[in-house]
């Protein structure tokens, strides 16, 4: 019987890095009495560093707009450094997509938070995000893709 490694997985580092924080029609749009609509884009992105070490990203972009005009554009890129190993690679789509983002949303939720509070505004509050179920629409999305791509090759041949 041959000895198995066992899977590893380990936190390395969290990170932020990268913020930005707009307001291009301030301080004329702070003016304004109605209420802003707020716009948030979440991503996710992995890449391998080394053997073993992978970069995990999650993405938010948060926009405040009065009509037409923006209020305020926030972009933060929150990043975790992991150790993987030994994982099969039907267990490591699921730890990319699902468990990493888990451990990196958090502090990204509160970065965003205390960084619109400090421009001068009330902190937006980002919602609990369910990653399983955004990584299994994921990955139904891709099967769809690909059998949708088979069927546009020719089924017969002359």
């Amino acid at each position: 019987m041959a000895d198995t490694p066992a899977p590893v997985f380990q936190i390395q580092r969290i990170y932020l890095k990268e913020s930005s924080l707009e307001q291009p029609n301030s301080p004329a749009i702070l003016l304004e009495l109605e209420q802003p609509n707020v716009d948030i884009q979440l991503g996710i992105n992995a890449n391998p560093v080394t053997e073993g070490i992978f970069e995990v990203t999650v993405t938010g972009t948060i926009q405040a707009k009065v009509k037409e005009k923006t209020v305020f554009l926030v972009e933060v890129k929150q990043a975790g450094i992991f150790e993987i190993r030994n994982m099969t690679d039907e267990q490591m789509g699921p730890i990319m997509g699902i468990a990493c983002p888990q451990i990196v949303y958090p502090y990204l939720r509160g970065n965003v938070a205390d960084l619109i509070q400090r421009a001068g505004f009330p902190p937006v509050h980002l919602a609990e995000i369910n990653f399983q179920a955004m990584y299994e629409q994921q990955v139904a999305q891709q099967a769809q893709q690909s059998v949708a791509g088979g069927d546009t090759q020719p089924t017969t041949l002359n």
